[in-house]
């Protein structure tokens, strides 16, 4: 049987994705894309480097989730399903099963391997593009880097780093300069950044898929290509809501909210560029922090504010939740050093800071940040 493997290289970081199931790779090329430089490799070239493995097997599930079922074990959750863990402290080997989702982990933290093994193939892909993310999230952290909570864009080199809660407009911020100013698109919700050499501060992509509310879609003027696409038989991120899917493309432009939450277009990384012309930046220099405020209505504005940088916008472990490091894979509270942490907060503080009202036009609020920020 032949195998297939994918290297994900940033900063000097390397990860590589090995499958015998070529869709198991090909969903972590597509995924990581040009932000972490994905390319298929030689698998005789996968050496003593960080390794993800990848494999579709029924027995070998089976074998692994009745060892750890049968073993002393704990139970936490993990990707919002239940997770059963067994560590065995004489090899150094981390096992773990979650029964609802069929999928079996051994993790080997010190040798910087990971297999996750079951039953079905989409399942098996999506799980290992997200544990090749934390691992490569662990190397770059070793290397100096923290993780901020923030959308990012690129304007010849600078990047225009936006701060604050869910709602607080980063995404809308992101893509408005994206789509409308031609800016390269380098994350919708976090970001790693290491002080530099000259005193500034680095930042890179953390690949992900996007949510985009159906509402903001039509703002961008993204909602007819999304429809075109999903009636031509593509497909936006699987974890997207069957109703969204159903809105698209039945062209209903309404809002859908379940339990208090809205639900979401989830947008695949490289279909921002393939569908909507939104390029992809790889990496840049911080250059400017925007804070944002939409309010239904308004125009675009400036306002006073005290907001600067805090603690609370870096990504520490209690506050990732959805996937725990139990695996063992990251380290350093899962955003970073508090030192490293502590030197990106103190430089940050001192590039200009940019308080901002922003309305639901998307160009007039293009136009304004444009301005705002220096890159008109």
């Amino acid at each position: 049987m032949s195998t297939h493997a994918v290297r994900l290289e940033s900063a000097g970081a390397a990860v590589t994705v090995v499958s015998a199931e070529q869709a198991v790779t090909d969903w972590s090329a597509r995924y990581f894309g040009t932000w972490w430089k994905a390319a298929e490799v030689d698998p005789a070239s996968v050496c003593a480097e960080a390794l993800v493995v990848g494999t579709v097997d029924d027995s070998e599930y089976d074998a692994l989730a009745l060892g750890v079922t049968r073993s002393p074990h704990t139970s936490t959750t993990y990707a919002r399903e239940q997770l059963l863990l067994a560590g065995n402290a004489s090899d150094g080997v981390i096992r773990a099963v979650s029964p609802e989702g069929a999928l079996a982990y051994r993790s080997e933290p010190g040798a910087l391997r990971l297999d996750v093994i079951g039953r079905v193939t989409e399942d098996v892909a999506t799980a290992t593009a997200r544990l090749a993310r934390e691992m490569m999230r662990g190397l770059l952290l070793r290397n100096g880097w923290a993780v901020l909570h923030a959308s990012a864009v690129v304007h010849d080199g600078r990047v225009i780093l936006t701060f604050g809660g869910k709602g607080a407009g980063k995404t809308t911020t992101a893509f408005a300069l994206a789509s409308r100013r031609g800016l390269g698109l380098l994350a919708n919700d976090r970001v790693f950044v290491r002080p530099n050499e000259q005193g500034g501060v680095d930042v890179l992509p953390w690949p992900s898929a996007a949510a985009v509310g159906l509402g903001l879609l039509e703002g961008l003027g993204w909602f007819d290509t999304a429809r075109e696409r999903l009636e031509a038989g593509e497909a936006l991120h699987p974890t997207q809501a069957w109703r969204v899917t159903e809105a698209l493309l039945t062209g209903d432009r309404t809002p859908l909210w379940e339990h208090g939450k809205e639900l979401k277009a989830q947008v695949w990384p490289n279909q921002f560029t393939d569908w909507f012309g939104v390029p992809l930046a790889t990496e840049g220099e911080a250059a400017v922090l925007v804070f944002p405020r939409v309010v239904a209505g308004a125009g675009p504005a400036v306002e006073e504010t005290s907001r600067t940088v805090g603690d609370d916008d870096f990504m520490i472990g209690k506050t990732e939740d959805r996937y725990p490091d139990v695996f063992g894979l990251v380290g350093f509270d899962g955003g970073g050093t508090r030192a490293a942490r502590q030197s990106v907060g103190r430089l940050l503080s001192g590039l200009p800071h940019h308080a901002v009202v922003l309305g639901h036009d998307v160009t007039a609020n293009a136009d304004f940040l444009a301005k705002v920020t220096g890159c008109a």
